[in-house]
């Protein structure tokens, strides 16, 4: 059985997190070793672990339709996205607004081996905690509108799509106006 076949029933089986999420583990992920683009997000949303289908909220919404201009059968397509996460499951509600952090525990358990497993043309890391877990010294916004390099690919650095990032595109407008529009072309070119 191929590597990356035996990590992801390992995956689907993990129970790590039981003790500290207010509900059963359900991993959420997709892909194969030959997806063209990788993309890290921070966490499932609690929409996305009831649908079990990654970024199938409004955040999806805004990331499929205003961002990457894809369609939902190109996104969830295993050979165009291998869709990984720091936490693979729902981490759950802050006694606020929003969800708590992703639990960095689950990265140290999966995502490097996955990275290691699958050889994509590009990589996409979305939002703050899934780029401070790969870019630990950098700032943020430096990360988004500079151009990096992982396992000699491109890698771009988005902010989180949420309905609850407004502040953050309001204040960089730049990033909707014209880096998306860099990073988008090299999704079409890539999935063409």
């Amino acid at each position: 059985m191929e590597k990356l076949e035996i990590l992801k029933k390992d995956i689907l089986s993990c129970k790590a997190c039981k003790d500290i999420l207010e509900h059963d583990p359900n991993p959420i992920f997709q892909g194969n070793e030959h997806s063209h683009i990788f993309q890290i997000g921070q966490a499932p949303s609690r929409t996305v672990m009831e649908t079990r289908k990654p970024f199938n909220d409004a955040s999806g919404k805004k990331l499929l339709d205003n961002w990457y201009q894809i369609t939902r059968e190109q996104f969830y397509d295993p050979d165009n996205f291998y869709i990984a996460s720091i936490a693979k499951c729902y981490p759950g509600k802050t006694k606020r607004i929003g969800d708590n952090p992703p639990p960095i525990s689950c990265a140290k358990l999966f995502l490097n081996k996955e990275l290691e497993l699958v050889e994509p043309d590009l990589y996409i890391v979305i939002g703050a905690y899934a780029a401070k877990w790969l870019f630990p010294d950098t700032d943020f916004t430096t990360l988004v509108f500079q151009n990096h390099f992982f396992h000699k690919k491109p890698l771009y650095v988005l902010p989180h799509p949420s309905p609850l990032n407004r502040k953050w595109l309001k204040d960089h407008p730049e990033f909707e106006k014209q880096r998306i529009i860099e990073i988008r072309e090299k999704i079409h070119d890539i999935l063409r």
